[in-house]
């Protein structure tokens, strides 16, 4: 658990996932409830990571949200993982022109450019899906390729993962509220499904 007060005396609670073992989500939400000893009835609006990252972790998120909306009348509010880990990199001291990079398996990355500044963040090349040696091509002296696991695939790229307490002061700055069943995935592949044949009648 981690408590910080911003300048406008809002203090952010978070609940820090450290990969030690196996969370359930809702334990997690509950346990955070109690430290920063609030009800479920007291909570308003809901922020959730809408991606790109775990498909999996990201379709759980949403659910829960839209549970959540059904049983209270709360405001949804998505918000990418770049834009997240872009206003990290600006908490952080980070300047200039970023390469954010996440691992999208299949030897591809998303992958969105920033220029960051003390005063802000303007986005300079929209999230996609592109191959390492575009991402090594871009990367250019005086410039900061980073995401949360960068290290592994660029030398020289710096670690920065996305937090709870950002993803909450993007979420106050929003007002494009969705209902829970509006809400998607940022997954840029396109998601084939194959039916399954019809049963077999087998005789007797």
């Amino acid at each position: 658990m981690a408590r910080e007060e911003t300048g406008t005396g809002v203090i952010f609670s978070e609940m820090i996932e450290t990969g030690a073992q196996s969370s359930n989500s809702v334990e997690m939400i509950a346990e955070a409830l109690r430290q920063a000893q609030l009800e479920r009835e007291q909570i308003e609006c809901l922020a959730i990571g809408l991606g790109p990252g775990s498909y999996h972790g990201i379709r759980a998120a949403i659910a829960l949200a839209q549970g959540w909306q059904l049983a209270r009348p709360i405001k949804l509010v998505g918000i990418s993982s770049v834009e997240c880990l872009a206003a990290q990199a600006q908490a952080e001291g980070i300047k200039g022109r970023v390469h954010i990079v996440i691992d999208a398996q299949r030897e591809e990355f998303y992958s969105a450019s920033y220029e960051i500044s003390a005063e802000g963040r303007v986005e300079i090349e929209p999230l996609r899906l592109t191959a390492m040696a575009e991402v090594q091509e871009k990367s250019r002296p005086g410039e900061v390729t980073l995401g949360p696991e960068v290290s592994k695939w660029f030398a020289g790229g710096r670690i920065v993962l996305p937090r709870a307490a950002t993803l909450g002061q993007l979420a106050m700055k929003r007002n494009d509220f969705l209902p829970g069943e509006a809400l998607e995935p940022i997954y840029l592949r396109e998601t084939k499904f194959v039916k399954a044949p019809p049963a077999r009648i087998l005789p007797f």
